[in-house]
């Protein structure tokens, strides 16, 4: 089946690069929001968010996409529906299905009225279990469709990392399909390999199996993280020993690789803290066990605790400055979410530390959860100037060089050159280097 025209419900941080992606690979897309402002600025060519190379590429193709604010306009002029709507955790650390319950009961509820074959795939990430009994549930209810006939369903979550969503949606490492059957994988199949510009392996699975894929393979990743960040506190202990030259080691082992293993902070943002602890209540909820992840988010918590005994043995007082550089949870995005920058500068207050904070692009977010507790300053410079001790927690390329004489620095990325950062006459603490080896 051929379908030129895709409609995607909810245009926020993935949505609306999907939706432009889409649009720039020769799709016609039109995208729902409730967001009338966020709306106005998409039709006028504007991102009403921040994500490298998605304003540009949204100007490039204003006129094969546009946002509505009307499901029945969206769904009744497509062929083809992706759902990027919130899961947000529910209090046990589960994802709530409250907008995705709410987003299919509107589709079907235009479906209804069509009699032309549809297919919805989910790109929101939800429980195991979801999908064959809220998702498709719901939507065969309000459609007075069956999932096969006219009415394709699929799951297709997402593997993308905010700061490089566009060439995660370009270049994939491979697509993830749960299909209600194989005239919806088939179709979903087909949009990707017109979308993908690296041929990419398409995994097509049933539901089920596809969701817990999703949220293991981030919970496997944490555990990577956070295995890296203890060997960066080992080699701290050792003399001679560094984390990178261990990591790259044993980054050249097949079974393992190098992705994700470079020791520093621990990880944060918006998926992999949630889907690790969702995760563990999957398991829970079977009556099975997930020690490992458990673990590892523990572990993971305590990160910035690290930080503040090295401050704590350098000042020997509670008097001193401290400059934190980057508060956004990795580069190149302005999310603080679960940033271990964050409760780093809280914890270091909590001790009586005056702290000083600079990002390129998360300041304002910080302070909606920081407020007065920090000074905001308006520059690395300013930064790096009015601090006795500096610590680079998030590795911005900017932080690559700066003008730290006299200075202690911690660097938590290992970004500095080492024998620049020794001619300014700076106290140097790379994370993961033992100190006879700094």
């Amino acid at each position: 089946m051929n379908v030129s025209r895709i409609s995607i419900v909810g245009l926020g941080k993935l949505g609306l690069c999907i939706a432009t992606v889409l649009a720039h690979r020769g799709y016609k897309v039109i995208g729902v929001d409730i967001d009338d402002k966020k709306v106005e600025e998409i039709n006028k060519g504007r991102s009403p968010i921040y994500e490298p190379k998605l304003d540009r590429l949204l100007r490039m193709n204003r006129k094969r996409l546009r946002a509505v604010t009307d499901y029945g306009e969206a769904i009744s002029n497509t062929g083809v529906t992706f759902v990027v709507v919130p899961t947000p955790s529910d209090p046990d650390g589960s994802f709530s299905s409250k907008y995705v319950v709410e987003a299919m009961s509107e589709i079907g509820k235009v479906l209804s009225t069509k009699r032309n074959y549809h297919l919805v795939a989910l790109n929101s990430t939800v429980m195991p279990g979801s999908m064959d009994t809220i998702v498709r549930p719901t939507l065969e209810e309000y459609s007075g469709r069956r999932t096969g006939k006219n009415l394709g369903l699929c799951y297709n979550p997402e593997f993308i990392a905010l700061g490089d969503v566009i060439n995660g949606l370009l270049r994939p490492d491979f697509v993830l399909i749960g299909e209600s059957d194989e005239r919806a994988g088939n179709l979903l199949s087909s949009i990707y390999k017109k979308v993908c510009t690296n041929n990419p392996p398409i995994e097509r699975t049933n539901f089920i199996n596809a969701e817990i894929a999703k949220i293991a393979i981030n919970s496997f990743i944490t555990m990577k993280i956070t295995f890296a960040n203890t060997l960066a506190e080992i080699c701290e202990r050792v003399p001679k020993a560094n984390v990178d030259e261990v990591t790259r080691i044993l980054g050249k082992d097949s079974r393992i690789g190098p992705r994700y293993l470079r020791g520093g902070l621990g990880y944060g943002g918006p998926c992999f803290p949630r889907d690790n602890i969702a995760f563990v209540r999957f398991a829970e909820s079977i009556g099975g066990q997930a020690e490992l992840a458990m673990t590892t988010h523990r572990v993971n918590t305590v990160q910035p605790e690290r930080i503040v005994r090295m401050i704590e043995e350098v000042t020997k007082s509670n008097n001193k400055k401290i400059g934190i550089l980057g508060l956004s949870y990795k580069p190149n995005t302005p999310v603080i979410d679960e940033s271990q920058s964050l409760h780093l500068a809280m914890e270091l207050r909590r001790k009586g530390y005056e702290v000083h904070v600079y990002d390129p692009l998360a300041l304002e977010n910080a302070k909606n959860v920081l407020k007065d507790s920090v000074v905001y300053e308006r520059s690395k410079e300013e930064c790096v100037r009015n601090c006795d001790i500096i610590v680079i927690a998030t590795p911005w390329t900017e932080f690559k060089t700066i003008n730290g004489k006299g200075k202690v620095i911690v660097d938590c990325w290992r970004i500095l050159d080492k024998n620049s950062v020794a001619k300014g006459s700076v106290t140097y603490i790379p994370l993961g280097v033992n100190e006879a080896d700094r």
